[in-house]
């Protein structure tokens, strides 16, 4: 159902990819939006080690949010900044795609939890964080994306 890499010498090791997922703080969910249109959408991401699974936070209306209840089809694309090798002007870099399905996280204090473990990806102001999650808990919607295929490569842009 899904493609293999054509380029495998390039592929990343599946331990790669979740730490590349685990780095980046954010990436492109790309889903089905209006009238058949790919919506592609910058979006920070948390991913869990616990079940392998990547959460999103979200307000409860909106383009994404009906394009995810019409179809729960997905792909999560992410990428490094990249490096140079020493004398090469081109740059190496690193990124990750997982297709899967999504679901919205119905269990509300888990919902929070995700929201909260999401929030120390950016800081560790814990005070800034429950602040947040009682001023906007109440209106978050997280959504949970199930991976049903992952894959990685570098590429060097020479």
């Amino acid at each position: 159902m899904f493609r293999e890499m054509m380029r495998k010498k390039q592929q990343l090791s599946q331990d790669e990819c979740v730490a590349l997922l685990k780095s980046e703080l954010r990436g492109v969910l790309s889903v089905l939006g209006d009238d058949g249109y790919p919506y592609g959408l910058p979006i920070n991401h948390y991913y869990s080690d616990e079940d392998g699974h990547l959460y999103f936070h979200s307000g409860k209306k909106g383009h994404k949010v009906d394009a995810l209840l019409r179809c729960d089809k997905a792909s999560f694309c992410v990428y490094d900044q990249g490096f140079k090798k020493p004398g090469d002007w081109a740059l190496n870099i690193k990124s990750v795609i997982v297709f899967g399905r999504l679901k919205v996280v119905e269990d509300h204090e888990k919902a929070l939890d995700i929201s909260r473990r999401l929030s120390y990806k950016f800081t560790s102001d814990e005070q800034y964080i429950e602040d947040e999650v009682v001023r906007s808990g109440p209106g978050v919607l997280v959504f949970e994306l199930i991976p049903e295929y992952m894959t990685g490569k570098i590429v060097n842009e020479k």
